[in-house]
């Protein structure tokens, strides 16, 4: 489910992977699965670029996960920069990623800095929360 005020997405893929969208996070946000938690964190900040709630939800651990999540459509992300990664790989179970994700809101710009938790189940990963 992509919010209806925004237009499918093509071009370069929004995690800066220097790769098409379709063939990058596009393709996660169809339904494959992510391998690695970074790829899941990339697909998740593409996800809040292209604004798709469902993929959003669907990739959220359910102990964690909000009732609703409504995204702000003046929030205008910019950049991800993947800071570090401690273990996701796809053979493990649990990994965190740390990023600065750029934007511009009201015509200021800001960093989210965040270190998430992700939580692999069942050979699927899941963002879990904010490490603290």
């Amino acid at each position: 489910m992509r919010d209806s005020s925004s237009p499918a997405f093509s071009g370069n893929c929004p995690c800066l992977s220097g790769e098409q969208y379709a063939d990058c996070c596009g393709r996660f946000h169809r339904g494959d699965e992510a391998p690695t938690a970074e790829q899941l964190m990339r697909s998740r900040y593409s996800a809040f670029v292209v604004r798709d709630v469902a993929y959003l939800f669907r990739t959220w651990h359910p102990d964690t996960r909000p009732a609703e999540l409504e995204l702000d459509p003046a929030m205008k992300w910019r950049r991800l920069d993947i800071v570090s990664t401690s273990r996701g790989g796809p053979l493990d179970s649990e990994g965190t990623v740390e990023f600065k994700a750029h934007f511009r809101h009201d015509g200021e710009r800001g960093v989210h800095h965040e270190k998430s938790r992700f939580l692999r189940v069942d050979r699927r990963w899941y963002y879990l929360d904010e490490a603290s």
